[in-house]
């Protein structure tokens, strides 16, 4: 285990989704990248899978992960633009129980600096649901890479000063404990 200054890395369970009408296992560059980032980063990848660009698969896939205990974060990519069946944050927003807007905003800014105003045609996204932390991400590698390496590379990194996800996790559901 690496540790920098007081702390050691501490590995989180993490689930991929591709959203697409025409990825497969064979073709799926942005799942490819998400999973050789978070591998090299030394996170476990506990689940992958592929839904076509419908709701209900997406919304269906995603709220089995977060009951798993396994998973920690799920992390998709596609269909977060404006065409007609980039129905993604629809599916998901929905089961966020707190919505992480940061998020948004400094992937906005980092895609920025790489792709310009052509950013704005991306409506990434993240929440909580279930003590799990969701990412949304557009199907491109580009985008995969600019939100792993710019934001979740170090928020899933226990070690990263000032703060980070690792170290609220254990209190994501503390909402659920009362009652």
């Amino acid at each position: 285990m690496e540790t920098i200054g007081e702390r050691a890395f501490i590995a989180v369970g993490i689930a991929v989704l591709t959203v697409s009408d025409t990825r497969t296992a064979a073709n799926d560059k942005s799942g490819d990248t998400l999973v050789a980032r978070l591998s090299e980063a030394g996170h476990r990848l506990v689940d992958r899978a592929i839904v076509p660009d419908e709701k209900a698969a997406i919304r269906a896939q995603v709220e089995r992960w977060t009951h798993d205990t396994a998973i920690d974060v799920v992390i998709t990519t596609g269909g977060t633009g404006f065409t007609g069946r980039d129905v993604t944050p629809e599916a998901l927003e929905p089961l966020f129980e707190k919505r992480m807007d940061g998020f948004s905003e400094v992937f906005h800014r980092l895609s920025y600096d790489k792709i310009g105003t052509s950013t704005i045609q991306s409506r990434a996204t993240g929440g909580v649901a279930n003590a799990t932390f969701i990412f949304v991400l557009p199907g491109s590698p580009g985008a995969c890479r600019d939100a792993w390496d710019g934001i979740l590379k170090h928020q899933l990194d226990y070690r990263h000063k000032p703060c980070n996800f690792v170290e609220i996790m254990p209190r994501l559901d503390e909402h659920l404990k009362r009652g």
